[in-house]
């Protein structure tokens, strides 16, 4: 389980990164959160990304503000942090982030800062990406079960009590209460998607981001590559969906939101599957679109596979 690290690693330095730590560490006028907060308000936790962000919210209940470094939207594997980010990190007082090589330019962006930061994906059975380059190295969506998120949920409270003593009683309680929500979820996820046959349980996706849901829920995962990088969709790699499409008989296939579904749609054209609509994985919605929440994300993505999946969307 995850302790309070502070560590002080060091950037590459190119005059770029010098005189954005310079701006960053320097900019005692900015008018951000964090640096409102770190003046006598609640201490701040950063996270990686928006769905770590909604999670950590629900731990950490009024005592914590907390943020997220990328937006609504955001592709999180290949993010780019900006000055800003850097500035807002050197002001928080705990940075979350999800592990499992997901954020690859995580270890850059906190090198020359001593703000402690918590690894939540500690502890978690980890699933092995199975093609491709990545072959072997851990799937890093490990956040796609309920299941794993309590695991999640337990980490961040034990960081937050780190932090906060004064309150740690009640962000262990807290995510007590929260991960009987997950639980609940974890079951309707489970019961929905009972309802496909046999011949129907095959999750095909443009990314291999749902190795754990598709473990949990009993299906059969394929998809056209396994982490998002600057070259994906190969021909290879879309000849390869096509033919298990074909060979399956696959009623419906997915793609993220973060993503274009244009290599997807291709495999449509080719088939006779059906594109069953779009999944979230790496970010949340804004408030009044389709995913505001964690809890919403995996009910929304669950409906959307099981209905494709049975043809009640047709």
């Amino acid at each position: 389980m995850p302790h309070l690290r502070s560590r002080r690693l060091t950037l590459p330095l190119t005059a770029l990164t010098a005189s954005v730590l310079v701006l960053g560490l320097s900019a005692c006028g900015t008018s951000s959160l964090a640096t409102e907060s770190n003046s006598g308000e609640k201490p701040v936790v950063l996270t990686t990304f928006t769905v770590l962000a909604d999670i950590a919210e629900n731990v950490a209940g009024d005592h914590l503000e907390v943020e997220s470094i990328t937006k609504v939207g955001a592709e999180i594997h290949g993010y780019e942090p900006t000055p800003g980010d850097i500035r807002r990190a050197s002001k928080a007082d705990l940075v979350l982030d999800n592990g499992l090589n997901l954020e690859q330019w995580f270890e850059q962006f906190v090198n020359d800062l001593d703000v402690p930061h918590a690894v939540v994906s500690e502890g978690v059975e980890e699933l092995s990406i199975t093609a491709d380059a990545y072959a072997g190295k851990p799937n890093p969506r490990a956040w796609m079960s309920p299941l794993n998120v309590q695991i999640y949920a337990q980490n961040m409270a034990r960081a937050f009590g780190e932090l906060d003593p004064d309150h740690a009683d009640d962000y262990s309680d807290r995510a007590e209460a929260y991960n009987g929500q997950l639980q609940e979820v974890q079951d309707e996820l489970a019961s929905d998607l009972s309802a496909l046959p046999q011949k129907k349980r095959a999750l095909v996706t443009c990314e291999g981001a749902f190795s754990y849901l598709a473990r949990d829920a009993e299906l059969t995962e394929k998809y056209i590559w396994p982490v998002n990088a600057e070259a994906q969709a190969t021909p290879g790699q879309i000849t390869s969906a096509i033919e298990f499409v074909d060979d399956n008989d696959v009623p419906a296939v997915f793609c993220e939101s973060t993503v274009s579904p244009a290599p997807m749609e291709r495999v449509v054209e080719a088939t006779d599957a059906d594109f069953g609509g779009t999944l979230y994985v790496d970010s949340l919605s804004e408030a009044d679109g389709p995913v505001p929440t964690y809890l919403d994300l995996i009910r929304h993505d669950a409906s959307v596979i099981t209905e494709a999946l049975t043809g009640e969307n047709s």
